[in-house]
């Protein structure tokens, strides 16, 4: 690959982000900056390769996180399904006026053609989705588990789209996916004995790369699906979350040259520009149709419209579909540069919006709660805390460290609070007493009940954003006892005091002052047991 495709990337991600956008924005201008200097995609065969590399360890690295029974909820399978039918219905005679009215992009379409093209645009992106909620430690939150299970949906009918549209039924030996999670003791074994080091990626890629897409594709199946069905039979070993972590920086690297290819497609026309801002002026419509499914399904209108905004674009399956429809000659090839740039543009747009959607939900509630149906999502309601005298908010391993060491030393007045549903199910089962909750979503401090008793509120969030706000809320609430925080880097200490945090605990720092604490501790244990057993000698 040319160094100046390296630079021109690099450049253009870090100037993205010094504005507070996402890289992925920088990625896209990038290849249009490359096009225009004569470099498009056909004359670079890797980036391609590797631009499917990426998706395929995406899907894989999804299905090592998901909880397959979340698909079979309503508010997933049923709200993909109502949705994807809804656009269709809304898209078709969309682009009938818009061709009536002189577009000449869609004035020789029939009514086939303009179904697929609302077929394609009716997906929203797996990709950026998920890059965000990765971005902002959301994955595992309720709206983060809704809208990927959404986006499953919406890439299962994309993938029995280009399996039917090949013309072919896949090959007969396809039955034989069916006996795969019969192998999954088989994949278990193998998978204990990896160990931890460069094995474990070595496995993974061969699971993702070579049993998932690589069997799938023989048989006449979709890659990306069997990279994802495989992934979700390994999700259930222990070291699932590890072996994503190690897969993590392939993943986002051969990303990188998918955002890459989208810029490299070409320059549109400035009709196929018009044409792909009128498709993006339309998905605050489509935005606002998950929301209303969503709050059907009696989810917070926070929940509807955290995970609405995330699934507020076009999607890379949208353009497969409509690469696949043109190579069949089922749609004109220069449809693929629209939905490419109205892809790109929603990409632009989305970013900085799931940046502000907390603010707008905080501007906006008093109308949103209104659409709110009740009684709520089991899984969305508000919480009782009762009256603990110590309230933990974050139960990963510094909170579970801490909840343990107040229960030796208090006893049963301390409650931990996650927003990680499995973790949330794993302290229960260790006798813990934790509920779930988002101490990042206002309505959370709204609904909270007050506890008079509380003395102590330790924030063992692993985001500094977040600690911040729950200290906003809780001086909004007049708490008046202590409040701890832990940080990873030095410069958030200051924030936290002058928001009036009393006690800083540096997680870097003061593990070495507690591996020293612990290491003196030892010593000084054998050497009294040393002066104990020479004095028995002595003695004898």
């Amino acid at each position: 690959m040319e160094p100046a495709i390296l630079i021109t990337t690099l450049a253009c991600g870090l100037l993205v982000s010094r504005v507070g956008l996402p890289p992925l924005i920088g990625y896209l201008i990038a290849g249009f900056v490359l096009f225009l200097f004569g470099i498009n995609e056909a004359s670079l065969p890797l980036l391609e390769q590797l631009a499917n590399l990426g998706v395929t360890l995406l899907l894989f690295a999804i299905g090592l996180k998901l909880d397959l029974r979340s698909l079979f909820k309503a508010e997933v399978w049923a709200g993909a399904s109502m949705h994807l039918a809804s656009s269709m219905l809304f898209f078709i005679p969309l682009l009938k006026l818009l061709g009536l009215a002189g577009l000449s992009q869609l004035i020789d379409l029939n009514w086939t053609q303009l179904g697929l093209l609302a077929f394609a645009l009716g997906f929203s992106s797996t990709v950026f989705a998920v890059k965000v909620l990765e971005d902002k430690g959301d994955m595992q939150t309720l709206y983060g588990r809704i809208a990927i299970g959404i986006l499953i949906m919406q890439d299962i009918f994309a993938v029995v789209f280009l399996t039917l549209s090949k013309g072919q039924w896949p090959s007969v030996w396809a039955l034989g996916l069916l006996l795969l999670p019969l192998a999954r003791p088989l994949f278990y074994r193998a998978f204990d004995r990896v160990g931890h080091g460069e094995l474990l990626v070595l496995f993974g890629l061969v699971m993702a790369l070579v049993v998932g897409a690589g069997l799938f594709e023989a048989v006449g199946l979709k890659p990306d699906l069997g990279a994802l069905i495989v992934g979700i039979l390994l999700a259930g070993h222990a070291k699932a979350n590890e072996l994503a972590k190690s897969l993590f920086y392939f993943k986002e690297l051969f990303l990188v040259a998918f955002f890459l290819t989208i810029g490299l497609n070409g320059l549109p026309s400035w009709g196929d520009m018009a044409l792909a801002g009128i498709l993006v002026a339309v998905i605050p419509l489509k935005i606002a149709l998950f929301f209303y499914l969503l709050t059907r399904f009696k989810l917070r209108s926070r929940t509807a419209m955290q995970a609405s905004f995330s699934l507020g674009n076009y999607s890379e399956f949208g353009l497969i579909v409509a690469a696949v429809a043109a190579h069949q000659g089922w749609l004109p090839a220069h449809w693929l540069v629209i939905i490419a740039v109205a892809l790109s543009i929603s990409f632009l747009l989305s970013a900085p919006l799931n940046a502000t959607v907390s603010s707008l939900y905080q501007r906006y509630n008093t109308r949103l709660r209104q659409m709110e149906r009740y009684p709520l999502h089991p899984e969305d309601r508000a919480i009782a805390i009762g009256n603990p005298r110590f309230l933990i908010i974050g139960m990963g391993r510094i909170g579970a460290g801490a909840y343990d060491e107040l229960i030796a030393k208090f006893g049963s007045e301390v409650l931990g609070i996650e927003h990680k549903q499995e973790l949330v199910e794993q302290h229960k089962n260790y006798g813990r007493n934790v509920v779930q909750g988002d101490a990042a979503d206002i309505d959370f401090w709204e609904k909270l009940d007050s506890a008079d008793e509380l003395e102590l509120v330790l924030l063992a969030m692993p985001h500094h954003g977040g600690n911040l706000f729950a200290v906003e809320q809780l001086r909004k609430r007049d708490y008046q006892g202590k409040i701890s925080a832990i940080v990873q880097y030095a410069d958030d200490a200051q924030s936290l005091r002058d928001a009036g945090v009393h006690s800083i605990y540096n997680l870097y720092e003061a593990a070495g002052a507690g591996f020293v604490d612990h290491v003196t501790a030892e010593l000084l244990y054998f050497n009294q047991q040393d002066k104990a057993s020479q004095t028995v000698k002595s003695a004898s």
